[in-house]
């Protein structure tokens, strides 16, 4: 998107510039052409410089019309175009020299040469040449009255290319700045798509390795709940087939009755556990809201959500992993804390999304906690993977008898359906 919008100012300013190219000869002769005729009984009060006057004005609209049509179709400077300068500087001089009122019109050499003339030194001369019949007009004529008159001149013309000069300088200065403000922007815009294509690359990883994890997750899960209650439940039912006393074979089928039951419960977990349903249809604080409220009705602790800054409408894997995050600390709050209240807090920053998962319950101690092989299923260590696959990091503190605070900290990646 930014490239289109820098590439569009950047066209508008050079539409701009040639539009003005364009048309300023003819906007300038037409003001000369005005005060020509307003002021000709006072300058030009002989009829014969009147209508010598009207027959250059009308050979230059003639060439400025046909450069209108004919310039649309350059655009580098070429012989036509300098045929054409050389024509108009003809014309304006003459001009200029029966009415200095036109010199407005020679005037339009020193924005359009470097348009119409190739090369820094034939650019100089042609707008030397122009300044000369405007040095002229300034002093009413091609001086008659001896030598001061042409020192004046010479003094005017010192000083219009003086000025010529310095003008092109500063123009050649502000050209290089913005030449290397073009460069700049180019480089960051090139920076800005390596970055967004780096940062898809990494999601995708980032779902790739996810999805490993979580196949990890499983099967971890799988042999310590499904796998070690089905040889529970096989080691009671053979003691079962193996007794002659029917009240130890009611026992042991109890036993294996109540672990088919506690699998069965496990297995349902996993089942759930598995792909968060809540964001197929719902943004992350609603999907957090329903998972609060399911765990205060399942647990009976008062537990508080609150969304703090301008709620977006997260990447898919920003919103599963902050989900599953808020679900393991919860269950860690459930198995261990034995909490009066819970608090949970999503905060929308500049750049970054934190949850907060706090609770008043027994707490402990980190440092006693032991070293896990991080195979991605409930707890601490689980948590921290999820975060740090997506760039993101954990935090825990905790301290014994004053509850414990889980913060995660990920970068704000909007997906395409924008804010919620």
């Amino acid at each position: 998107m930014q490239t289109v919008v820098v590439t569009t100012a950047g066209d508008s300013i050079d539409r701009r510039r040639a539009l003005f190219t364009r048309l300023a000869p003819p906007t300038l002769l037409a003001l000369s052409g005005i005060l020509a005729i307003v002021t000709s009984d006072l300058i030009t009060p002989e009829l014969w410089k009147q209508r010598l006057v009207l027959a250059l004005v009308g050979g230059a609209v003639v060439l400025q019309l046909g450069w209108l049509w004919a310039g649309r179709r350059r655009s580098e400077p070429d012989w036509v175009s300098v045929t054409y300068f050389v024509l108009r500087w003809m014309l304006g001089a003459t001009l200029a020299l029966l009415n200095g009122f036109f010199a407005f019109f020679m005037a339009a050499g020193y924005f359009d040469a470097h348009a119409l003339v190739p090369g820094r030194r034939r650019r100089r001369l042609a707008l030397f040449a122009c300044s000369v019949p405007i040095s002229f007009a300034q002093i009413g004529g091609i001086p008659t009255d001896g030598a001061m008159g042409w020192i004046v001149f010479g003094c005017l013309l010192g000083v219009n290319n003086g000025l010529l000069t310095f003008v092109g300088r500063l123009s050649e200065q502000e050209e290089e700045r913005s030449r290397a403000r073009a460069v700049t922007i180019a480089e960051l815009q090139q920076a800005h798509e390596e970055n967004a294509a780096l940062h898809a690359q990494l999601l995708i990883q980032a779902r790739e390795a996810g999805v490993a994890d979580e196949r990890r997750r499983l099967a971890a899960e799988i042999h310590d709940t499904l796998a070690q209650g089905l040889t529970g439940i096989i080691a009671q039912l053979q003691v079962v087939s193996t007794t002659t006393d029917q009240k130890v074979a009611d026992e042991h089928v109890a036993r294996a009755t109540d672990l088919a039951r506690h699998s069965l419960g496990e297995a349902r977990r996993s089942v759930q556990n598995l792909a968060p349903e809540g964001l197929s249809y719902d943004g992350l604080p609603e999907a957090l809201r329903k998972t609060v409220d399911q765990w205060t009705k399942r647990t009976g602790v008062p537990t508080v959500l609150t969304v703090t800054g301008s709620a977006q409408r997260l990447h898919g894997e920003i919103s599963a992993t902050l989900l599953r995050i808020t679900q393991e600390a919860l269950a860690n709050v459930g198995k261990h804390a034995n909490a009066s209240r819970v608090g949970v807090t999503l905060s929308f920053m500049d750049g970054e999304v934190t949850l907060d998962v706090r609770d008043d319950g027994a707490g402990f101690n980190p440092l006693d906690l032991p070293n896990r092989t991080g195979t991605g299923g409930f707890g601490l260590d689980g948590m921290r993977a999820r975060a740090e696959r997506i760039a993101g990091s954990l935090t825990v503190e905790a301290e014994p008898g004053s509850g414990t605070a889980v913060s995660a900290r990920v970068p704000l990646v909007v997906d395409e359906r924008g804010t919620t």
